[in-house]
C-alpha cells in the first residue's frame, strides 16, 4: 500500500479545541510566593481598642487634677496671737493641690482677711481657714475675758474649741482640807474663746473664757489659786 487509505481520502490532521476565555486576564504568580489571604477585622476587638484608648484618656485626666492643678489659698506668714487684729504683713498666699474636705480661703479674699480678729493662735507656714477668724473684738459689752491655766489633765481629752459652753467651778484645795474661802460662790456659765496651741512655761494650757461682767473678777481671782476646773455643757463642733 502506498499513500493514504483510499477511503478517507487526504490524511487527517487532530486540532485541538481552544479553552473559553475567562474574564480578566490570568492570575500571575511569581514561584514561591503565595497570594495573601484577605484581612478579617473582627468588631469585638475594634471595641475594645477604642475602650482602652478611652480609660487612658480618663486615667491621664485624673492624674493632672491630682498632681498639677494647684489652688492659690491664704497662707499665714507671721504669727499672730488669739484675739488680735490681722494685718496685711500677717498673711499672704501660696498654692496648695486641695483635696476633699480640705478647709482653706480662697487667695482672691486675702484682702477680705485683713483686719478681722484671730479666734486661735495663728501659727506662721499654716494654711488660714474660716474657723479661725471673727470679725467681732472680744469682750463685747456686758462681758470679760478672763485667761484660765489648767493642767492638760483637767481638760477633756477631746480637747476645747472656741464656741465651747462650759461652767467655770471652784475646785477644793489640795489635800482636800476645804480650808480658804473660794471666790466662786457657785459655777459661772462661760464660752470658750480661744485655746493655747501649746503649754505654759508651768505646762499648763490656757483657756480664754468670756463670762458675765459683773463675775469677771470671781472668776480671775479663783482661777489664780488653781483650784478651779471646767465642765463642758455644749459642744458647737460636729
Amino acid at each position: 500500500m502506498s499513500g493514504s487509505d483510499p477511503e478517507l481520502g487526504f490524511g487527517t490532521v487532530f486540532h485541538p479545541e481552544p479553552e473559553p476565555a475567562r474574564n480578566g486576564p490570568p492570575a500571575t504568580l511569581t514561584p514561591g510566593h503565595l497570594r495573601g489571604l484577605p484581612r478579617r477585622r473582627r468588631p469585638g476587638m475594634i471595641a475594645l481598642a477604642a475602650a482602652l484608648i478611652g480609660v487612658g484618656i480618663l486615667a491621664s485626666a485624673a492624674l493632672y487634677h491630682r498632681t498639677d492643678h494647684q489652688v492659690p489659698v491664704v497662707l499665714v506668714t507671721a504669727t499672730v496671737p488669739a484675739g488680735s487684729v490681722i494685718t496685711a504683713s500677717d498673711v499672704g498666699t501660696t498654692t496648695v493641690v486641695t483635696g476633699p474636705g480640705m478647709q482653706v480661703i480662697p487667695a482672691r479674699q486675702l484682702s477680705q482677711v485683713v483686719g478681722l480678729v484671730a479666734t486661735t493662735s495663728l501659727q506662721r507656714g499654716t494654711l488660714l481657714v474660716p474657723s479661725e477668724l471673727t470679725s467681732k473684738l472680744t469682750p463685747g459689752p456686758g462681758q470679760d475675758l478672763v485667761p484660765v491655766a489648767l493642767k492638760p489633765s483637767a481638760l477633756p481629752a477631746s480637747g476645747l474649741a472656741p464656741g465651747d459652753q462650759v461652767l467655770a467651778v471652784a475646785t477644793p484645795a489640795s489635800g482636800g482640807s476645804g480650808t480658804g474661802a473660794s471666790a466662786l460662790a457657785r459655777p459661772v456659765a462661760a464660752v470658750v474663746e480661744a485655746v493655747s496651741t501649746s503649754a505654759d512655761q508651768n505646762g499648763d494650757d490656757v483657756v480664754d473664757l468670756l463670762v458675765p461682767a459683773s463675775l469677771g473678777p470671781a472668776v480671775a481671782q479663783q482661777a489664780a489659786t488653781g483650784q478651779i476646773a471646767l465642765v463642758v455643757t455644749h459642744r458647737i463642733g460636729p
